[in-house]
């Protein structure tokens, strides 16, 4: 699948991404179409000029070479990236440094290391985040077939070459990540606008020099990159919010308010909500809280589910238009192999032994590229569906782990590894986005598979007035599932009557799976031993349609296994889920959270009002003295108050201390 994902993109470009089609093909295509009218029974098919004017397109913008490489100007776009991540790792302050000599410390606890988005507990600017993802969904699409043909190596290594164009997108887009999340605002938001603009100024120039492509004609670049444009006119307008808002902060305006606090407001709602008594009668939910999906204000998906469907949209969409783009290739292609079956045709005068086979090639055809263009618009629909779907069962399946639940999870993923978890909440959102994209693929081959089961068995028959011989044959089929149906329906009406014990109560469902009549129960199975064989024959085969099409259909669902009971570990991409739904059960559990808030709370309390007490009685000590004359000052009152200590005291030879004595003497006599 690695190596097919790699080819399939690698084909887009080879097959014309940056040449137009050959001179020879368009020139004898347009000999041939010239003067003739559109084919009959095709719905499918372009009059002559159209199809003209689409092949000079592709042919012009062919030769187009505009002044904006945006291969090449994705490797001189790390030199501004590096220099923005060293503007912020400078302000950023290293918090756990060791201790040194201040002389020796020249950074000064600078250059500290910065972090694009927390990805387990941001709750904050998750749609700035997601539209950020989504301005990098045309690299992810298009950076790793280019970055294949750049270098010539052997096919084992091409796993090296998509880690370094990964990392390579990575760092082109880390400063949209870094001035989002930077708690220097002043400066991220001026860098972040720079920065997008200068991705936004190119990618219109690219546009402008470039506008048509050489497989949809006219608008086709614009058709690739206007995701990429919304996006990064979302993150320009956010950046000069934040530069407003901070702006008005510095110049004391505004009260600067805390960004990240360790207790969200929803996760308190959420444990409010648990405290309190259940009402008694619950409200009546509409038609589509109970169907589709219930807003719930105690929870909130994270920074990285929402930037996982923004940018899983935009590459579905991107796919989609790459899979039409091949399929307009493959289309021309075969309008070329068509017209010359039509040579033939007209050079053996519709006589040759070929023909009815010709013909036969023709109708399937154009019947398979109608039923492919008819059958995208259903599969996205469907990859769409999922997306929103796998977000209402990651609401669910967290808060049933929340609950201690975990009865809805395989025996052997309910208590999985540490490690393993780690490294599964760092793949689940590629593999999200690969799990939709070929997905996506699957279900469309199976609808165009349908759809073409549909029109050579109901359609084609009508339009070739074979319509009774197709409602016979239609007839005699579903009578014969209804009659194999009903057999089976009757063997079980059968055992019921007459082979089990009546019930033991009045209140009992069903019957007790207890014996009844054995001699004619196992003539009852001798009997229909033979005939269930070859019944059998025709279930395993619909076990195994039914599971190639659930199997297909449901590839895209990672959230739920497709394996069978005890084989769910070979399933890499459910493994991935278990293991970021425990990452976000340990790391953000509202009652785990709100207890170390209470914690963290308490212990900043007890130490303000420490710190708070240690300043009062600083305060009511009065001004600093040494040592020496407070124990003086003490001295003199105990021998003021005891005179006999100081005769007993030993003499010292200064003159200071002998007239202290004298002193102390004569007081006392007084």
């Amino acid at each position: 699948m690695f190596t097919f994902s790699v080819s399939f993109l690698g084909a887009v470009k080879r097959t014309g991404w940056n040449s137009g089609l050959s001179e020879a093909v368009i020139t004898k295509r347009l000999e041939k179409l010239k003067g003739q009218p559109a084919h009959r029974g095709c719905g499918w098919c372009f009059p002559t000029e159209m199809i003209s004017t689409a092949e000079r397109t592709r042919q012009l913008n062919g030769t187009c070479a505009g002044l904006v490489d945006m291969e090449l100007f994705l490797h001189y776009s790390l030199i501004p990236s590096l220099f923005i991540i060293l503007v912020l790792s400078f302000l950023q302050r290293r918090e756990h440094c060791r201790q040194r000599d201040d002389t020796s410390d020249l950074l000064e606890n600078h250059f500290g290391i910065i972090i694009p988005l927390d990805f387990v507990g941001t709750f904050r600017n998750r749609w700035s985040y997601g539209i950020a993802f989504g301005a990098t969904a045309n690299k992810v699409m298009f950076l790793f077939s280019e970055g294949s043909q750049l270098l010539q190596i052997p096919q084992w290594a091409q796993a090296f070459v998509l880690l370094i164009g990964g990392f390579e997108v990575g760092l082109s887009h880390f400063p949209f990540f870094a001035c989002l999340s930077s708690e220097f605002q002043l400066v991220s938001s001026i860098l972040g606008f720079l920065y997008s603009l200068i991705w936004f100024a190119v990618t219109i120039l690219h546009i402008i020099q470039c506008p048509h492509g050489q497989f949809l004609g006219s608008y086709e670049t614009v058709m690739f990159y206007w995701p990429s444009l919304l996006c990064l006119s979302f993150l320009l307008g956010r950046f000069l919010y934040m530069f407003v808002k901070s702006l008005r902060v510095y110049l004391g305006w505004e009260l600067q308010t805390e960004e990240k606090p360790f207790l969200e407001i929803h996760q308190a709602e959420h444990v409010k909500q648990l405290l309190r008594k259940p009402p008694l009668q619950e409200k009546k939910k509409s038609w589509f809280q109970s169907r589709i999906y219930e807003w719930d204000p105690c929870f909130q998906f994270p920074s990285r589910m929402i930037g996982t469907a923004v940018l899983a949209s935009i590459c579905l969409y991107l796919f989609i238009v790459i899979e039409f783009c091949v399929f307009v290739y493959v289309r021309d292609q075969l309008d070329v192999f068509e017209g010359e079956l039509e040579s033939y045709i007209a050079s053996a005068n519709q006589t040759g032994t070929l023909t009815p086979v010709i013909l036969q090639m023709k109708e399937l055809m154009n019947i398979s590229k109608g039923v492919w263009v008819v059958t995208i618009l259903p599969a996205f629909l469907t990859c769409v569906s999922y997306l929103f779907h796998i977000l209402a069962c990651y609401r669910k399946h967290v808060k049933r782990l929340w609950a201690g639940n975990k009865h809805f999870l395989p025996l052997k993923f309910r208590n999985p590894s540490s490690s393993g978890s780690v490294a599964a909440i760092a793949r689940y959102s590629g593999w999200q986005i690969a799990y939709i994209l070929w997905g996506y693929l699957s279900i469309h081959v199976v609808q165009s598979l349908c759809g073409m089961a549909i029109m050579y068995s109901l359609v084609l028959p009508i339009t070739h007035n074979q319509g009774l011989e197709m409602l016979q044959g239609l007839g005699i089929g579903i009578l014969t599932i209804s009659i194999v149906l009903g057999l089976m329906i009757l063997q079980v009406w059968i055992a019921a009557s007459f082979f089990l014990q009546p019930k033991m109560g009045t209140a009992d469902k069903q019957k007790p799976l207890a014996l009844n009549n054995r001699k004619m129960f196992h003539n009852f199975n001798y009997f229909l031993f033979f005939y269930n064989v070859l019944l059998g024959l025709g279930a395993c085969l619909s076990r195994l349609l039914i599971s190639c099409i659930l199997g297909t259909w449901l590839i895209a669902r990672i959230d739920r296994t497709i394996m069978q009971n005890g084989y769910e570990g070979a399933d890499m991409g459910f493994s991935a889920w278990v293991g970021m739904l425990y990452v976000d059960h340990y790391h953000t559990n509202p009652v785990l959270v709100s207890f170390c808030h209470i914690l963290l709370t308490g212990l900043r309390e007890r130490k303000l009002q420490q710190a708070i007490r240690c300043e009062h009685l600083r305060q009511s000590a009065g001004p600093r003295t040494s040592a020496r004359p407070r124990t003086r000052w003490r001295l003199l009152q105990t021998l003021i108050n005891n005179p006999r200590l100081g005769m007993l005291r030993k003499s010292k030879p200064d003159h200071g201390s002998q007239e202290f004595t004298q002193i102390l003497l004569t007081c006392s006599e007084s």
